[in-house]
């Protein structure tokens, strides 16, 4: 802790609150006549009052001098004649609690002891009181010595929500790098998934390009030099996406080539795979299905499987549902669970989340990316059940994946 902290600048209407409070709270100390009489305080004694008050104003700047100014005014009351009371002392109080709040512990006891000392002794030896008046003389001596030891816990509290506040804001900054670097990944992800899909469709249409340049050899020979353009198009944009490709994958990434991207097709596959697990899942179609773009399948089959997965780590159910509404311009999926499970909370260990306790992860944000990614919307709520709802609206069209990163799309 450094020695002297930054004092804070105090408002001006607290600040002059203060002084006055102080200087009234000096004055009427005055009112006490060491004959044991009470009357109008002595000019004296608005003499101490003021110059008291006085050394308050730097006491957040130089907290020492303003102590050493106000122990000194109190040395002075008994020599004027005044009788020294726990009010007259207010100014130093106040200037011990300042001097403890700015300083370190040890310069506040060096401080503090020797202003108390002097202030105490002062009176009997110059008066000759008696000790009688040992209360009197105590309740002096420890307003100071209080008004210290709040200081110090004044800052010592401070320094701890410094210190709290430093920790929550480093422990957010991770956070938010973390959430980045999981959002950067999954679109990594997607990104070599999608230029999969692409790749594939570019090579077919590079193909069948060249078998129309064979079989179209009596056609004109304008058409002949556009499908020869065709060709040359696609071969450099395979090779590019190759490229591409290349650069996102890693080492020990299966061939693409050996294994189609998944889709709907695939989807009882996965339900067994989940079944074999023991989430059982339900099958609901309405409408027609129809073909989907390679893109909007694989998002589709992704997102019921992020959905799924979820389930079967945080909803304590064994039980699912999968609609699959299908309409002129769309597919909409909805991957419903019925919430905690009794059964299975008490045969299982493992914890369950249910409505706002369930967390978020970073598998809901890979799934809106996907669907962003289409073309295609996502929406996550609580069912008034207990469950957890996940929904996405995908278009039966292709959509263009360029991307908008202002928008939330993949770069």
């Amino acid at each position: 802790m450094a020695t002297h902290q930054v004092a804070r600048r105090p408002v001006r209407w607290r600040e002059a609150l203060v002084l006055a409070t102080a200087f009234l709270l000096c004055l009427s100390g005055g009112i006490f006549h060491p004959d044991n009489t009470l009357g109008w305080p002595p000019i004296a004694t608005f003499v101490v009052a003021g110059i008291s008050c006085a050394a308050l104003v730097v006491r957040h700047r130089s907290p020492v001098i303003a102590v050493a100014v106000t122990t000194m005014c109190g040395m002075l009351v008994a020599p004027l004649g005044l009788l020294l009371t726990p009010l007259i002392v207010v100014p130093v109080a106040i200037a011990a609690y300042a001097l403890a709040l700015h300083t370190e512990l040890r310069v506040t006891i060096a401080v503090l002891l020797p202003a108390v000392t002097l202030l105490v002794a002062v009176t009997p030896l110059l008066d000759g009181l008696s000790w009688q008046d040992g209360s009197r003389l105590l309740s002096v001596a420890v307003l100071p010595l209080i008004a210290g030891a709040l200081g110090s816990a004044t800052q010592s509290r401070r320094a701890y929500l410094a210190a709290m506040e430093e920790r929550a804001l480093r422990a957010e900054e991770s956070r938010e790098s973390e959430a980045r670097r999981s959002v950067a990944e999954e679109r990594v992800r997607i990104a070599r998934e999608l230029h999969d899909v692409v790749a594939h469709q570019i090579t077919l249409a590079n193909a069948q390009a060249v078998v129309a340049a064979h079989v179209f050899d009596s056609q004109p020979e304008q058409t002949r030099s556009n499908l020869n353009n065709i060709i040359e198009t696609t071969r450099n944009a395979l090779d590019d996406l190759r490229a591409t490709v290349g650069l996102l994958r890693q080492a020990g990434d299966a061939d693409p080539s050996a294994e189609p991207s998944p889709g709907l097709s695939q989807l009882p596959r996965l339900l067994e795979s989940f079944d074999r697990a023991g989430l059982r899942v339900t099958t609901d179609n309405e409408g027609t299905p129809k073909p989907l773009p390679p893109g909007v399948d694989l998002t589709a089959y992704r997102v019921i499987q992020e959905a799924l997965t979820n389930v079967g780590k945080h909803a304590g159910t064994s039980h699912a549902r999968i609609r699959l509404s299908w309409s002129r311009d769309r597919l909409s999926i909805t991957v419903a669970d019925d919430g905690p499970d009794s059964r299975a909370a008490r045969t299982s260990n493992r914890p369950s989340f249910t409505g706002s306790d369930r967390p978020s992860g970073y598998g809901l944000i890979g799934m809106r990316e996907r669907a962003t990614a289409v073309g295609g919307q996502l929406f996550t709520e609580n069912s008034p059940a207990g469950g957890f709802i996940v929904s996405a609206h995908l278009p039966l069209t292709p959509a263009n994946t360029t991307g908008d990163t202002e928008n939330g799309g993949p770069p």
